[in-house]
């Protein structure tokens, strides 16, 4: 079934509305605002806010992809690793101060609207922030340099939705481990 939705990417996820398959993640998520009008907007009405929010959704997701790596590598492999992340962190980092030059948004404020850059901060850098150095043994996101990233986080974590859908601590902590041991053991085959 999956082949036959998503013969390109053979990958979840696939939303299938109305008998049509929507792919990919950031694409699905613009359907369903642009479809299911009622209710708060995961895109602004101003094309130019609404650009920016795409833009910097899409590079969170480019920030994720060498965080796998830090996770799958060791030695030289994991330091280019953490420093192609931290470099992003950084680029990440000043972006939101463009965007939110008041700060991040608090609790109450999300409760209200959270965009479609919130939700890929939240589902890309934001599941597994806390963990970091126990698993990785380096710490990348933290509040003294990445401020922003980190409040955010914090305010989305708190969301009373976020807060009853989170996994308990010490299961990420078991899965990223275990998924690190893999890797590493795949690696060294």
């Amino acid at each position: 079934m999956l082949l036959k939705l998503n013969p390109i990417h053979k990958k979840v996820p696939v939303l299938v509305h109305n008998g049509k398959a929507i792919t990919e993640s950031l694409v699905i998520i613009e359907y369903i605002d642009e479809t299911w009008k009622t209710g708060p907007r995961l895109l602004p009405q101003d094309p130019y806010k609404r650009s920016q929010i795409r833009f910097w959704a899409s590079y969170v997701q480019q920030v994720s992809e060498p965080m796998v790596m830090v996770l799958k590598t060791i030695g030289e492999a994991q330091e280019k690793a953490i420093k192609e992340v931290s470099e992003k962190v950084k680029v990440l980092e000043a972006g939101l101060k463009g965007l939110f030059p008041d700060g991040i948004p608090s609790v109450d404020e999300y409760s209200k609207n959270v965009t479609l850059l919130d939700l890929v901060i939240l589902a890309d850098l934001g599941g597994g922030y806390e963990v970091q150095e126990e698993v990785f043994g380096v710490k990348i996101i933290d509040s003294e340099k990445t401020p922003l990233i980190v409040s955010c986080i914090t305010a989305l974590i708190e969301l009373p939705v976020v807060k009853e859908s989170q996994m308990p601590r010490e299961k990420v902590v078991a899965f990223l481990k275990f998924f690190r041991e893999n890797a590493l053991n795949s690696a060294s085959a």
